[in-house]
């Protein structure tokens, strides 16, 4: 496949996960992610090592926190491909959130590695790492 063709392939899988995070849609932003995806978040202690994993802890902060997210601004997006089948997403991201009531605004970067799944041809997140901005 042609370059620039998988790169707007990768950054229309971003989006769709920006999008769905951002509308707080548990069912699709989780989709987005392969079952064997790795998480690591400046805000969380450990790393979480599966897509289970960080929806054991998603749904908690649902449950007890009344987590929401209120919007969700992607910028700066620049895609890496790591051969045909790998590629490295990068973005700022300005996230509003409600937790136990309370609104913030956080200024994150993040990337996000993707993999093209070799049955459907669609790319999946495997690994996502958020950082604060400086």
């Amino acid at each position: 496949m042609h370059n620039d063709a998988c790169v707007a392939q990768v950054l229309e899988a971003a989006r769709a996960l920006v999008a769905a995070f951002a509308r707080t849609d548990t069912e699709a932003y989780f989709a987005a992610f392969s079952e064997d995806a790795s998480f690591i978040f400046h805000n969380w202690p450990q790393p979480l090592r599966t897509r289970a994993a960080y929806r054991e802890v998603w749904e908690g902060w649902l449950r007890d926190d009344g987590f929401e997210v209120l919007d969700c601004q992607s910028s700066n997006a620049f895609v890496s491909l790591q051969g045909e089948d790998v590629a490295i997403f990068s973005h700022d991201v300005a996230t509003r959130l409600r937790i136990q009531g309370t609104e913030s605004l956080n200024h994150e970067r993040e990337t996000i590695v993707f993999r093209r799944e070799q049955q459907q041809g669609r790319w999946l997140a495997v690994h996502e790492h958020l950082s604060p901005t400086p």
